[in-house]
């Protein structure tokens, strides 16, 4: 029986981070780092750097929605970074660092919604997360990809990465 898988596609930062959280979850078959949103065709991780393509870093989560749901993918991305901060995740700054739901449908066009509204809730600050449609993505160099993974030991990983899966209990 094949299964057939859904997408989602999130920034909310340094897309190591993102894509660190989402690979633990039950349901998720693949997550990979990449960028969308922005004008330049084909970028470059130095262009995207540069603040100038005005893409972000974001992952794009392949899920079995019969075992997660969207809406439980949604629930994941608000509790893994800080949807107040405009352009912004801990010391990486800059619009390819702003958080973001690349939708592609409609239902998720909505969920998405009515998700930032519940999430409100838990924030003090508006959340500024951006709901757009989803455009044309491009994976990210293969260097990024799996990086938490294939890096546990790098600076990045043990002092920003590893944190947050453990407050999130996912280490």
């Amino acid at each position: 029986m094949n299964t057939i898988l859904s997408i989602a596609t999130f920034g909310a930062g340094c897309f190591w981070c993102v894509e660190a959280v989402f690979e633990q979850l039950d349901g998720v078959h693949s997550v990979e780092s990449g960028y969308m949103g922005g004008e330049v065709e084909d970028p470059t991780y130095r262009e995207i750097c540069s603040g100038t393509t005005g893409h972000a870093e974001i992952t794009q989560i392949h899920y079995d929605p019969e075992i997660v749901s969207y809406e439980t993918l949604l629930d994941w991305l608000w509790r893994s970074h800080d949807p107040t901060t405009l352009n912004r995740q801990g010391a990486d700054i800059g619009t390819q660092y702003r958080s973001a739901i690349f939708y592609h449908n409609e239902a998720q066009r909505k969920a998405a919604e009515a998700s930032k509204v519940t999430a409100q809730k838990n924030f003090t600050a508006p959340i500024v997360t951006e709901i757009t449609a989803a455009t044309t993505y491009y994976p990210a160099e293969d260097y990024h990809q799996d990086y938490y993974r294939l890096n546990p030991n790098a600076p990045y990983c043990q002092i920003v990465i590893r944190p947050k899966l453990e407050k999130l209990a996912l280490e």
